[in-house]
Formats: structure tokens, sequence, C-alpha cells
């Protein structure tokens, strides 16, 4: 059993550390204990247990006090990270208006994201097209002033961060494990880009891995940030749908991309749009729910090129072909493929990917 710290942030951190102490509980011990955590700290288990809501295996734990709370804040000056409570001044001020906000949260960066906040996400399986729209959303509302916010995901995620950074606008990330961990580990350089102008943050305690619980609890954070989420890509039963939850019960706007009928990567975006979510196609969509213009109009649809007849239908729902694959499914030599592949990728209907294959742009 380790001492009980006098600090508050350490009382936070102490109580973070934790299992099966959240936000939730905390709240319940200060209205058992009048406000004061420490008195809380120092009960025994038989009287915390008596706290409505409070199980015996967390007041077990909760009297136990097995959670080196010294070490855990040496080690974040160490990493070079901070400590954020409530009574911080650097602490985002949307997320006082979670009905359960983080005791804390672990900070990377020099600044913080206020009021002016805009959540892209989306899948981690998207198509090109999701990738490059979700990057140019971000790159535009980053010049008008906007923080993005996004979970430093692979797909929609990673694009939305670059498209922030390329108009050396602000973006933060809110991540589902410890600081001191990066996943995807391809994101590590992404990360260091985003120290400079915007920051990373979290509410688990160092080492503790991304897991099925931890990302519903980031993603309350990401809704709880943002003025507008907009959702880019996403099936049906992505994690984007549980932010877009999240968003709806904290009454923020929310707004989705939409696609091809027939793709899967669509899906949850179209289900959104069907339950009441606004339709955006374009940044000045996303700036009129956010009460601004910038007086661009959305670009018109482009209806494909007559002579792409023959090939256009084998990229429906998503797919993606080489000249080999569509020589097969259009009956034809490797090389008239090859060919018509070029000149639909010239000509803007196709879009190369990093493996080769081509996909409907």
């Amino acid at each position: 059993m380790l001492p009980i710290p006098t600090d508050p942030l350490a009382q936070r951190v102490l109580l973070n550390g934790l299992r099966g102490v959240g936000p939730v509980t905390v709240r319940r011990l200060r209205d058992a204990f009048g406000g004061d955590l420490s008195v809380a700290l120092g009960a025994p288990a038989e009287q915390l247990a008596q706290v409505e809501g409070i199980s015996r295996p967390v007041a077990a734990a909760i009297a136990a006090r097995e959670f080196a709370w010294a070490a855990e804040m040496a080690r974040v000056r160490d990493l070079g990270f901070r400590l954020l409570s409530e009574e911080d001044a650097g602490w985002p001020t949307p997320l006082t208006k979670l009905w359960d906000p983080p005791l804390v949260l672990y900070a990377e960066g020099t600044h913080f994201p206020g009021d002016r906040a805009v959540g892209i996400i989306g899948s981690r399986h998207c198509t090109t097209y999701g990738a490059s729209l979700a990057r140019r959303f971000a790159c535009d509302l980053a010049k008008q002033g906007w923080w993005i916010i996004s979970g430093l995901a692979r797909g929609i995620d990673t694009a939305a961060h670059e498209g922030a950074l390329d108009a050396a606008g602000r973006t933060a990330a809110v991540v589902g494990h410890g600081l001191d961990l990066t996943f995807p580990p391809e994101a590590v350089r992404l990360r260091a880009r985003m120290k400079a102008d915007g920051c990373v943050l979290s509410e688990f305690p160092l080492g503790r891995p991304a897991d099925r619980q931890t990302f519903p609890q980031r993603n309350r954070i990401v809704a709880g940030l943002v003025r507008v989420l907009v959702v880019v890509e996403t099936d049906v039963d992505g994690g984007s749908m549980i932010t877009a939850r999240f968003a709806g019960d904290l009454g923020k706007t929310l707004c989705a991309v939409p696609g091809r009928a027939d793709s899967p990567a669509s899906r949850g975006c179209h289900a959104l749009i069907r339950d009441g979510a606004t339709l955006v196609a374009s940044v000045d969509d996303i700036l009129t729910e956010l009460g601004e213009s910038r007086g661009t109009p959305a670009l018109a649809l482009i209806a494909d090129p007559p002579e792409f007849a023959r090939w256009l239908p084998h990229f429906a729902g998503g797919a993606a072909h080489d000249a080999e694959s569509l020589s097969v499914l259009a009956d034809c030599t490797v090389a008239e493929a090859a060919v018509n592949l070029t000149m639909m990728e010239i000509r803007g209907v196709l879009t190369r990917r990093p493996d080769g294959r081509h996909e409907r742009a």
C-alpha cells in the first residue's frame, strides 16, 4: 500500500491508474466523501463498498492503492510529457461539458485545442478517394483556423492529421493507449511532426496497451473536443460509428460524406445520413455547419467518359485491379487492359494505389 498523495493532481493520477476506477467512480467518491478525495483514498474497503455503484473488488483496489503514482509522474516528466487536469490552464475547455471527463490527460506537445475544433474520422481501411478527401478537408479547414481532431489511426485519421500539417495548421490526436506507446508503429514520424504545432493526448496510464475497451473511451474524448464531427468513410460496424453516437448524445453537429452506393466503405456514412446526419460534400458545406463561409461552391458531379463504359463496371464497390486481373474480367489481353488503365488514370477516372493496382478516383 502506497502513501496517499496530498496533491490533487497526484490523487487523480493514482485513481486513474487503479483497475476498475474511472471518472464515474471518482464522481461517486466525491459525492460520498464531501468532495475530498484524500478522505476517500484513506477509507477502508468496507466503507468504500457501501458507496452506491462501487463494487467490492473496486473498493478493495482503491483501499490497496497499488499504483506507483510518484514513479508515474516522474516518468511523465522524463519523457517530456505533461499531465493536465480540469484545474490546469491548458485543459481543453470543451471537455468540461462531458458527463465523464477524463481524470487526467497525458499530453505531448505545446498547444492544446480550444473551441475551434473539427473532428475528421473514418475507416482504417479507407479508399484512396476517402483519404484524399479527408486530407483536403483538413487542409482547407486548418487554413481557416480550425483545429483538426482525430485518432492517429491508419487511413482517414492519418490523412486528416497530415492535411492539417500540410496547411501549417494545428491538429490533435487522441489515442487509445498509453502515451509512451505509438500505434500503428508507422505513425512515429507523423506524431513527431504534430508535437511542434499540435498535441497527442491520452487518458491512459503509461504502458497501457490498446484494447476493445480503450478505443470507445478514446472516442468519447474525440467527440467531446469538437464542435462538428465529420465522418468520411466507415462501415456500419466501424469504430467511427461509436464516436458518432457520442457526438449525437453530446448535441454536437454530426456530418457524413456520401460515397458510392455499392461501396462497403461508405455504408456507415449512408446510415448516419439516413438517421439525420448532415450530408457534406465540400469544405464549404462543413463551414456552413460551423456558421462560416469561404464562398467557394461545391464541385459539380462529372459523368463518366462513355469510352470507358466497358471497363468501369469492374471497379464498382471499391474494387481495385491491375492489368492482369482486369484482363480476366473484361476478356481481353493484358496489354489492352494495361493501356486502358493508363488512359483512365490520365483522365482522372482511376487512381493508382501504392500497391500498383487502380481504383475509382
